[in-house]
């Protein structure tokens, strides 16, 4: 799986980092979204599927489920 954000429509919302920490974090400076792990391994599925279901401007996008 291969995961991008999209910054510009990211609303700082921070539900991906708490569905997923060791993928997402977060600017200080405004809270957009940074992608810290671009092709997590398998046991992370789960939790970078929850936290694109949750985000709220759909900044997360999933390739290759």
């Amino acid at each position: 799986m291969r995961i991008t954000v999209d910054q510009d429509k990211c609303c700082g919302s921070g539900g991906c980092v708490i569905a997923a920490p060791d993928v997402f974090d977060q600017r200080d400076e405004d809270g957009i979204v940074v992608l810290l792990v671009p092709e997590p391994p398998a046991d992370q599925l789960k939790a970078v599927q929850g936290a694109a279901a949750v985000c709220p401007s759909a900044a997360i996008a999933l390739d290759g489920e």
